[in-house]
């Protein structure tokens, strides 16, 4: 059965196309098929695979607020489906969260950051009330810096909201930032530290995954 993962938050530039495109290499080299999903009418995603061809993931965009419905078409021949989602745009958020096995929210370590991603966890929590806590859903600590005692401050912050987050903290790296606008990925980049953080992401996705099954 497909495995239909959304990465969401309402704000903008907090790493939602840089961490799609990352998981989704990382579960492709794992033997899995993948569909990539751009549901922003920008096409980042999109941009970032005709650079060099998405380190040859398959990438649509599906930017309408039939966003639900349309993966439900689409995404049978896949193992799994990643949404990169769209900012400031309630009604597709709605849409990816009634398609999402997984939700997966990116902010910063920043208790403003978790507080501002409040629409997006209220529009998961009303959901959680017809389907019995579906889909799951967690933080993703992004962009942090080494060293810091917020990343340990901020996690009662995500508590409070109800969702807890993945243990895996992504730091602020350049490489990141290099490879996203050559149409690769930490993959082909070999460095290690960017490469162990993006690995032990999609491992812990995938447990959370299998422990939904």
């Amino acid at each position: 059965m497909t495995k239909v993962i959304a990465i969401l938050n309402q704000k903008g530039g907090v790493g939602k196309t840089t961490i799609a495109a990352n998981i989704g290499v990382s579960i492709a080299k794992r033997g899995h098929s993948v569909l990539m999903v751009d549901s922003d009418p920008q096409g980042s995603l999109r941009d970032w695979s005709e650079a060099d061809e998405g380190e040859g993931l398959t990438v649509i965009g599906l930017d309408r607020e039939t966003l639900a419905k349309d993966i439900e078409s689409v995404k049978a021949p896949y193992d799994f489906v990643i949404i990169d989602g769209r900012a400031k745009a309630e009604k597709m958020a709605g849409a990816a969260i009634r398609a999402a096995d997984l939700v997966l929210i990116p902010v910063a370590p920043s208790a403003l950051d978790i507080w501002g991603a409040s629409d997006i966890t209220e529009a998961i929590a009303a959901r959680h009330e017809v389907t019995e806590g579906k889909p799951a859903t967690r933080f993703i600590i992004n962009a942090a810096t080494k060293n810091t005692k917020l990343i340990e401050e901020i996690r009662p912050a995500t508590q409070e909201s109800g969702f807890n987050p993945l243990n895996t903290v992504l730091y602020s790296r350049e490489i990141y930032k290099q490879t996203m606008g050559d149409g690769l990925t930490v993959h082909s980049a070999k460095n290690a530290d960017a490469l162990e953080e993006i690995e032990n992401l999609t491992t812990e996705i995938m447990e959370i995954l299998n422990n939904e099954s």
